[in-house]
C-alpha cells in the first residue's frame, strides 16, 4: 500500500496537491506550521493509489510517496 509523507514545515499551503490528487487523499490542515501557513495533510490514506501526482505537482518538494517499501526519487537535486 502506498504511503504519502508531507513535510508540514516545508509546505506553504498552496493547495495544488489537493487539487491534483485524483482520489482526494489530501486535505488542508486546520493547524498552522512554523511559517504560519495551513499545510496539506493526508486525510484518507487508504484511498491512495500511488500515482505520485501530488509529489510531482508540489512546488516546494514537500511530498514523498513510498510504494511497497520502494522510494521513488522523482527529481535529482
Amino acid at each position: 500500500m502506498p504511503h504519502v509523507t508531507i513535510e508540514r514545515d516545508r509546505c506553504k499551503g498552496c493547495e495544488l496537491c489537493t487539487l491534483a490528487c485524483p482520489m482526494h487523499v489530501l486535505g488542508m490542515s486546520k493547524k498552522l506550521n512554523e511559517k504560519g501557513y495551513f499545510y496539506a495533510e493526508v486525510a484518507d490514506p487508504h484511498r491512495c493509489i500511488g500515482c505520485r501526482i501530488c509529489a510531482i505537482t508540489c512546488p516546494d518538494v514537500a511530498i514523498s510517496v513510498v510504494i511497497h517499501g520502494a522510494y521513488y526519487s522523482l527529481f535529482q537535486y
